[in-house]
C-alpha cells in the first residue's frame, strides 16, 4: 500500500510516502519527498527510499530516472499526514517548517514512530534537520496512542488527531 499525504510550500509539493513491507525491520525507509518539475518519478514499485531495489521489480526497467527523496524517515515509521508552518503562535523559528506525523509501526519486532517530526528547511526548501517535537505515545515497547494528522489552524495553533486514544489535541505555544 503507497499512502501519500501532499503539501505545497512556496513553489514546490511535498508529499510523504510509506515504505514497502516485508523487507525486514530497518528497510526500507519511509520518506518526504518534493516534486519541483511535472513528470518527476520517486521508483515505486522498482526501488525504495534512497538505495533499496524491490526483490520483484527492482530488476525491470522502468522507462524513468528514479528520484530521491528529500529524507528518510525511517522503516515502518508510517508517515500519515505532513503540516506547513506559516502560523504565529509558535516561535519564529518554526515557520515554513514542516511537521511530518508517524503513525506508528505494526509490523515490526520493536515498535518505532509514535510521534511527531519536525522538519526545517532553508530557503531552497531542502532540509536543514529533523528532529522530535512531540512524542509519547511509545513508552518501554507500549503504545498509548497513533497520532495521524496535523492541522495547522487560524490562531497559529495545530491540531492533531489520534486514533487510537480517539482524541483531537490543540498544539499551542506560550512563553
Amino acid at each position: 500500500m503507497l499512502d501519500l499525504i501532499f503539501i505545497q510550500l512556496q513553489k514546490n509539493f511535498f508529499f510523504t510516502d510509506n515504505g514497502r513491507d516485508w523487507l525486514g525491520d530497518d528497510s526500507p525507509s519511509c520518506e518526504l519527498n518534493k516534486v519541483e518539475i511535472a513528470g518527476q518519478f520517486f521508483g515505486f514499485p522498482y526501488k525504495h527510499a534512497s538505495n533499496v531495489s524491490d526483490p520483484e521489480y527492482g530488476n525491470k526497467k522502468s522507462g524513468y530516472d528514479f528520484v530521491d527523496p528529500l529524507l528518510e524517515l525511517g522503516a515502518h515509521v508510517a508517515p500519515t499526514g505532513v503540516s506547513f508552518y506559516e502560523g504565529d503562535m509558535f516561535p519564529v523559528k518554526m515557520i515554513n517548517n514542516l511537521f511530518i506525523v508517524l503513525h506508528g509501526s505494526w509490523n515490526r519486532s520493536e515498535k518505532v514512530g509514535y510521534k511527531v517530526l519536525r522538519v526545517q528547511l532553508d530557503k531552497n526548501e531542502n532540509v536543514i534537520s529533523s528532529s522530535d517535537f512531540i512524542s509519547g505515545w511509545l513508552k518501554d515497547g507500549e503504545v498509548s496512542g497513533r497520532p495521524s494528522a496535523p492541522l495547522v489552524i487560524s490562531d497559529g495553533s495545530f491540531l492533531l488527531s489520534d486514533d487510537k486514544a480517539n482524541v483531537i489535541y490543540r498544539i499551542t505555544y506560550s512563553s
